[in-house]
């Protein structure tokens, strides 16, 4: 129930959407790395305290615990910082070959962290839970997608990460929109699209300050919402990649291996289309989001 253009973080949505699932399923419940004011997992466990389980700062422990409660019949989300998910691969390594139905939720994610330095910025979670067998992998860039993502995650069987952002941003999509697994959206194009900047969550949104840049310019770029990390769009990639030259440019707040650009690149490197990297090339440092 969002209004477009209103500032919504998508770590807050994770919130809110959990808070609706908690209500339709009483199925679900919630872990969380004593984060949960930062997550917004606090919203549920306000709400259903007794179907929430706060971890502390044990993150293996916590994948631990969430991979039992779903061999007990639940439907766990379990949240901290992405980078902390590092902590757990063994863990989750595990669960993915146990096949286990856990739903992981990555809040504070990549540079846009800003000033919390590079510690606490996760540039690495995409890679690792694209390796791991069956897994969805999802990277919203609003409040509205958020909210859809959280719904599919809950009715997918298997593993699943959603990656949420610290930053507000605005809503970008109507309330009645539709997502799916495998799914991406076209959220700017014309007929004189030069390139294809195929981008996610915050990312998104640099994308389209561009796309407005070099519109006063005279010069088009269609921009690409990859929402959906694993499985990628390919079908959908190869038709954009065809309306602008052959060639895409990934935009990513991430390492540059393993992530977004690696699982475009995957998805069209036999269709014969050029695939630009533009992501994370070093350790980062604290400072402002923009900068």
């Amino acid at each position: 129930e969002y209004k477009l253009g209103d500032l919504v973080a998508t770590r807050e949505a994770y919130g809110t959407a959990l808070v609706k699932l908690g209500k339709a399923n009483s199925s679900v419940v919630a872990i969380d790395g004593d984060t949960k004011n930062s997550t917004f997992a606090d919203r549920f466990m306000n709400v259903f305290p007794d179907r929430f389980f706060e971890a502390f700062i044990a993150e293996q422990n916590m994948v631990g615990v969430a991979v039992g409660l779903s061999k007990c019949g639940k439907i766990p989300f379990a949240s901290t910082f992405g980078a902390f998910f590092g902590r757990s691969m063994d863990h989750l390594r595990m669960a993915g070959i146990s096949m286990a139905n856990i739903k992981c939720v990555g809040s504070h994610c990549g540079v846009s962290i800003g000033e919390d330095g590079p510690s606490q910025m996760a540039l690495e979670d995409l890679a690792f839970f694209r390796t791991l067998p069956q897994a969805v992998v999802f990277y919203p860039c609003d409040a509205v997608s958020t909210e859809k993502v959280v719904a599919l995650a809950a009715d997918y069987q298997g593993i699943v990460y959603i990656r949420t952002s610290r930053p507000k941003t605005p809503v970008l999509y109507q309330n009645e929109e539709l997502f799916h697994i495998g799914g991406s959206k076209t959220v700017r194009s014309s007929a004189n699209d030069r390139l294809t900047v195929v981008a996610a969550g915050v990312t998104g949104w640099e994308a389209l300050k561009a796309a407005d840049k070099l519109a006063e310019e005279g010069i088009s770029i269609q921009v690409l919402d990859a929402y959906s990390v694993k499985p990628i769009d390919s079908k959908g990639l190869q038709e954009a990649a065809a309306q602008t030259n052959r060639s895409l440019l990934v935009v990513e707040d991430h390492y540059s291996d393993g992530g977004l650009g690696d699982a475009v690149l995957n998805a069209v490197a036999i269709h014969d289309v050029k695939v630009h990297k533009l992501a994370v090339q070093e350790v980062p440092r604290s400072g402002k989001p923009e900068e």
